[in-house]
């Protein structure tokens, strides 16, 4: 029976079934796969006929995750990674070359940003930042040898949001491309390939999974587009273990009713901290006050999990609140079932400079809070005695 519901898609999508007809996809923990013949080698590494010929290109559990994914998502094909940020490099380095330009979003995860000015910048790659609150300056960053625009939204960890229809036409417009990092949202809340997005990406290591288990990323797209991703990483080789590809595959089946409860969550604690008088500001994409509300709720379908917020009193404030939450785990983690604290301007943003990190709104008191699926009142209870 075919569905287009997003419940029934990711938990009854699988593999064939073998002739063991296990109800459940098994782990296919192998590096290679045997050839019936000389012929059916040959025509196999010549891509003249379908299927598997090593673990690094496929494996029947990473097709199965990328099956489900790109579903999910509204995309052709895919390819998965063995963390999120080889899913970026991967992007990034199947579709740029030396003299290619990129406009990204200022609010980037720390590792991105590394490889925006520490890596391809010594490949020959340029690029300019743009922020996410000012559209009307994206336009005039675009060069002749502008290839790509890359965004986080929502931003990791300013929370900031951009309309991906926006950014869609532009993409048009000027014929480059246009890759989303959809961790924060999920194909759950939001799907930017209908608004023009030719590539999402996600780090499945996040709410993919959920659990906090097990590490991976996917890049999802056309097939054209999938198919330089795929000749790129065949040869640099950041392929996805079967085993964590079955986590993956088999943590879709609750992503939905987990990211119901995430958002529930999340939306509670931020209207808590709203009008708490020791929190300076919070930003989570469904409060009234955020100032990308009316977009948030044209592309989401909910706010996600994560809530940022600024503790009155700077960088001792923060540690001092941090170090007074006694169920919230302190980690550089996020998107686990367990709520999490993290201060981005000492971790996660560390090698940005204070210059850079007061561009995208990471402050000293800044705290990062993924809201995790424990009952809500203990989650505000936490919360409430650590700031006390």
């Amino acid at each position: 029976m075919k569905s287009e519901n997003f419940e029934t898609i990711a938990i009854r999508t699988q593999t064939e079934r073998s002739l063991h007809k296990e109800h459940s996809s098994p782990i296919y923990l192998t590096s290679s796969y045997k050839f019936e013949d000389a012929e059916e080698m040959r025509a196999l590494f010549a891509n003249e006929k379908e299927g598997n010929v090593y673990s690094r290109y496929s494996n029947p559990n990473t097709s199965e995750f990328i099956e489900k994914m790109c579903l999910l998502e509204g995309a052709e094909d895919g390819f998965a990674t063995a963390t999120g940020m080889a899913a970026i490099f991967t992007t990034f380095g199947a579709f740029l070359k030396n003299g290619d330009h990129l406009v990204s979003s200022r609010s980037v995860f720390g590792s991105t940003h590394q490889l925006l000015t520490n890596v391809f910048s010594n490949w020959g790659v340029t690029f300019d930042y743009a922020d996410l609150d000012k559209p009307q300056d994206w336009e005039a960053l675009i060069k002749p040898n502008t290839k790509m625009i890359f965004v986080e939204t929502p931003s990791n960890p300013g929370i900031d949001i951009i309309d991906l229809e926006f950014l869609g036409d532009l993409a048009k417009k000027h014929n480059v491309l246009l890759v989303i990092d959809n961790c924060f949202a999920t194909p759950y809340l939001q799907q930017p390939i209908k608004y023009g997005a030719h590539i999402s990406i996600h780090s499945a290591t996040k709410y993919i999974d959920g659990q906090g288990r097990v590490l991976g990323g996917v890049i999802l797209g056309t097939k054209d587009l999938i198919a330089d991703v795929i000749a790129f990483a065949r040869h640099s080789g950041p392929a996805l273990s079967p085993f964590n590809a079955w986590i993956l595959s088999k943590s879709l089946e609750t992503l939905a009713i987990r990211m119901d409860r995430h958002c529930e969550n999340a939306l509670k604690v931020a209207e808590y901290l709203e009008k708490h008088p020791k929190i300076k500001l919070v930003k989570y994409p469904f409060l009234p006050s955020h100032p990308q509300y009316d977009i948030a709720k044209k592309q989401m379908k909910q706010g996600g999990g994560i809530v940022t917020i600024v503790v009155e009193g700077g960088i001792d404030a923060a540690r001092k609140f941090m170090d007074g939450l006694q169920m919230f785990s302190i980690s550089a983690n996020l998107a686990d079932t367990r709520s999490i604290a993290t201060h981005p301007a000492t971790s996660t943003h560390s090698k940005l400079t204070e210059e850079q990190r007061n561009e995208v709104g990471i402050e000293q008191g800044s705290i990062r809070l993924s809201i995790g699926l424990e009952h809500i009142n203990d989650i505000l209870a936490d919360i409430e005695q650590a700031l006390a």
